[in-house]
C-alpha cells in the first residue's frame, strides 16, 4: 500500500507539462522552442522537468544565471545549448565555457571578460540589444561599437556571436513593434560588422503564441509551458494549455462555517487575497475569509476536518487558476507560484 500524500503539497502533472509542452513547440515552429527553468522551473523542480523536456525534444534552455545553467547541464546532459543571461564580469565565465555554455552578454565588461575566460574553446555568446525596456542590453547609441569589438573578438578566435537577442515589454502591440524595429536594425548593424548570428531572439511566451512575426529563429518560453497564462490577458484554454501546478491541503478545523486550513502568509500565499478569491472544496468554489501567517479560513460550512482543499490548480476540483489569484491581487501568475514555500513537498503525478 502506497503512503497517503502529506496534508499539504505541491501536485505537478506530469502529462499536463507534457501537453503543454508539445502545444508551444507545435504553435511556434518552426522557431525553435528555449525552455526557461530559471527559479527551480518556476518552482516546479527543474530537476524532473528537465530531463523530461529534453526527451520531449527540447534542444534549448533557459537557466538564468550561470549557476542554474551549470546544474541544467548536469542533468540534461551534453547534447542541449543550455541559455545563462543574468551575469557579471565576477561570474565563474571559465566553469560557463568548460561546460559550452551560451551566455547572453548586453555589456562591454562581460564581453572582454567572456573572451578572457575562453580557454576550451571559443565562448558562445548571444549579444542583448537594449530595445527600450532598460534590462541590461547595450544601448542603441553603443551598439556599432560593441558588436565591431565582437567582431574583432570573433575574429581572434575568442568567442562566437552565436546570436542577438533582446526582451520586450509586452505592455502594448505599438511598445513591442517600436522594440521589434530597433531589434532588426541592431541585427543588421552586426551583420554590417561581419557577424553572422544564427539565432535571433527577442519573444517570451506571450508574443510569441500572439504575434508570428516575433518569433524569428527562436522563442523563450517558460510561462506558458507550466499553463500560466498571463495577468488580465488570454485566459488558458484560450491559448491551448493548462496549469501545471496545483497546491493542495486539508481541512484541520471548521470554526462558525469556517474551514481552518494549515496554510498562510509564511508559506507563501499572499495575504492580500483574503476576500478576494476561491479555492476550490468539494468540486465548488469557496471564498477565501482569511489569511494570516500560518493558517487561514475559507467560508464553507459544510466542509469536514480531512477534506481537500485546492487553492490553485487546472480546475479540476473547483479552484481557480494561479493565474485568477494573481489578478486578484495586482501581480503575475508566476509571482504566485514562484512563492510557495520550496519546503512544501512536490508530488509529480
Amino acid at each position: 500500500m502506497s503512503a497517503p500524500d502529506p496534508t499539504t503539497h505541491v501536485r505537478v502533472d506530469l502529462t499536463r507539462f507534457d501537453e503543454n509542452l508539445r502545444a508551444v513547440r507545435a504553435r511556434v515552429a518552426p522557431a525553435e522552442t528555449m525552455f526557461v527553468v530559471k527559479n527551480d522551473a518556476y518552482g516546479h523542480g527543474a530537476d524532473v522537468l528537465v530531463p523530461r523536456a529534453v526527451a520531449g525534444g527540447i534542444r534549448w534552455i533557459g537557466a538564468l544565471d550561470i549557476e542554474a545553467a551549470l546544474h541544467v547541464r548536469r542533468i540534461a546532459g551534453d547534447d542541449v545549448r543550455v541559455f545563462a543571461w543574468l551575469l557579471s564580469a565576477r561570474d565563474d565565465l571559465a566553469a560557463a565555457d568548460a561546460a559550452g555554455l551560451d551566455l547572453g552578454v548586453g555589456d562591454r565588461a562581460i564581453l572582454e571578460a567572456a573572451a578572457s575566460a575562453a580557454t576550451a574553446r571559443p565562448m558562445r555568446v548571444h549579444l542583448k540589444i537594449d530595445t527600450g525596456l532598460n534590462r541590461n542590453g547595450v544601448r542603441a547609441e553603443d551598439w556599432e561599437a560593441f558588436v565591431a569589438r565582437a567582431a574583432e573578438l570573433q575574429n581572434e578566435g575568442r568567442i562566437r556571436v552565436e546570436g542577438v537577442w533582446s526582451h520586450i515589454s509586452e505592455a502594448s502591440d505599438a511598445d513591442d513593434d517600436e522594440a521589434r524595429a530597433r531589434f532588426d536594425s541592431a541585427v543588421a548593424a552586426a551583420e554590417s560588422a561581419g557577424l553572422a548570428p544564427e539565432f535571433r531572439h527577442l519573444a517570451a511566451s506571450a508574443a510569441s503564441f500572439l504575434r508570428d512575426e516575433f518569433r524569428y529563429d527562436m522563442v523563450r518560453v517558460g510561462a506558458f509551458v507550466y499553463g500560466i497564462s498571463p495577468s488580465g490577458g488570454p485566459h488558458e484554454s484560450e491559448l491551448g494549455i493548462s496549469p501545471v501546478m496545483s497546491l493542495r491541503t486539508r481541512v484541520v478545523d471548521v470554526r462558525d462555517g469556517r474551514a481552518v486550513l494549515p496554510l498562510g502568509a509564511w508559506h507563501g500565499v499572499p495575504s492580500t487575497a483574503a476576500g478576494k478569491t476561491t479555492v476550490g472544496v468539494h468540486g465548488a468554489a469557496r471564498q477565501v475569509d482569511r489569511i494570516e501567517r500560518d493558517w487561514m479560513t475559507v467560508l464553507c460550512p459544510d466542509a469536514r476536518p480531512g477534506d481537500l482543499v485546492v487553492l490553485w490548480g487546472p480546475g479540476d476540483d473547483g479552484e481557480p487558476t494561479a493565474t485568477r489569484w494573481a489578478e486578484a491581487v495586482d501581480t503575475i501568475g508566476e509571482e504566485i507560484v514562484l512563492k510557495v514555500d520550496r519546503r512544501i513537498p512536490r508530488l509529480y503525478r
